[in-house]
């Protein structure tokens, strides 16, 4: 039997599953537990760690990538996350024939045929073995000096496909961003998970790390089949508790906490999972407000400052030099209580960058 919950039900279970408002986790467990986090703009996906880790820096998140604890793929939407190294194999175990079939056309287009790619992924290999790195310009750098194309989106087409071949990740830290490894030299020990194995365990672990979610969240947070996952809920069993909420069926880990009040306002990075990583987002962001998270729907999720749940504005910062400057920008005027909150916000936000 379902146990129904109101809406700020809803929203207090989320913001505690997804860490928000401080955990007692490092930053590789913090991954661990979300099972993967948006990842495409570096920098953002950096503080979206931080920020479920108190008193973590950029320095001790760079850390887990250069442990080889964390690493940075496409296992799910196609989309750049970060990902516990060893769990990224069962992942695209259940992930990439799907994304690699959906892409053929493209591929096609491209002239990305197997002779071509095959090239690639030999090329690929012999530049890395031994423990080396390249950064993505260099990288393309060495595919064109072999005759290579990668103009037109077809060098990144490629690390994608050797990505969900599992060829290649993103590793330890290059610069401001991370360097191409060999996934079979860098990732240290490899989770095997039979399917039905793999379907509970992104199951379970999501919902512990997103829940309360829905069935359609979580298919279109991980690209798979609604039949896949409707088994996944069911080889999960009681691991899982089941709510209701105007009609609708969510759900989360069994036993897990109910948290009785909100935590303080919270500044959370553009494309951060407490909003990618549902398909419905209508809880905490009121839609007349969505345009202004996503301009133009040009695909760009900006910052937002999150208050009992609900996104409240969105603030954009400035990097010069070692300077940092956050600008806020809220719907309308924050009270004095949460105006406070917002420079203490700020402050953390700029101290995990200095640190």
């Amino acid at each position: 039997m379902a146990t129904p919950v109101s809406a700020n039900d809803l929203l207090r279970m989320r913001l505690t599953s997804q860490l928000i408002g401080g955990s007692s986790l490092a930053p590789a467990a913090v991954v661990t537990h979300m099972l993967a986090t948006q990842a495409q703009d570096f920098a953002q996906a950096l503080w979206a760690i931080g920020v479920r880790s108190p008193g973590s820096t950029r320095s001790s998140v760079l850390g887990s990538l250069r442990s080889g604890d964390v690493v940075r793929s496409w296992p799910f939407r196609g989309t750049l996350m970060f990902v516990p190294a060893e769990d990224l194999g069962w992942m695209l175990g259940i992930s990439a024939h799907r994304a690699l079939s959906a892409a053929a056309a493209r591929h096609r287009t491209l002239e990305l045929d197997d002779a071509a790619l095959s090239e690639a992924r030999d090329l690929t290999v012999a530049a890395l073995e031994g423990g080396r790195m390249l950064g993505r310009d260099d990288y393309f750098a060495l595919l064109e000096s072999h005759g290579i194309r990668t103009t037109g989106q077809r060098g990144v087409h490629i690390i994608w496909v050797l990505a969900q071949t599992g060829v290649v990740c993103w590793g330890p830290p290059l610069g401001t961003q991370q360097g191409l490894v060999l996934v079979d030299e860098w990732v240290g020990s490899s989770r095997v998970l039979g399917r039905d194995e793999a379907l509970r365990e992104l199951v379970v672990r999501y919902f512990a790390g997103h829940g309360p979610a829905t069935l359609k969240d979580l298919a279109w947070w991980a690209k798979g089949t609604v039949a896949d996952l409707t088994l996944g809920i069911a080889l999960a069993g009681d691991a899982l508790e089941q709510l209701s909420h105007e009609g609708t069926a969510y759900w989360r880990l069994a036993g897990a906490p109910d948290p009785s009040g909100w935590p303080a306002l919270t500044m959370l990075p553009g494309f951060d999972e407490y909003l990618l990583g549902y398909q419905a987002r209508d809880l905490p962001l009121a839609v007349e407000h969505s345009q202004k998270i996503v301009p133009g729907n040009n695909g760009v999720f900006l910052p937002t400052i999150v208050v009992n749940g609900r996104v409240v504005g969105t603030w954009k910062r400035a990097f010069r030099g070692a300077s940092i400057t956050v600008t806020p920008e809220p719907f309308a005027e924050l009270s004095a209580a949460n105006t406070a909150a917002l420079e203490r916000a700020t402050k953390r936000y700029t101290s995990f960058f200095a640190g």
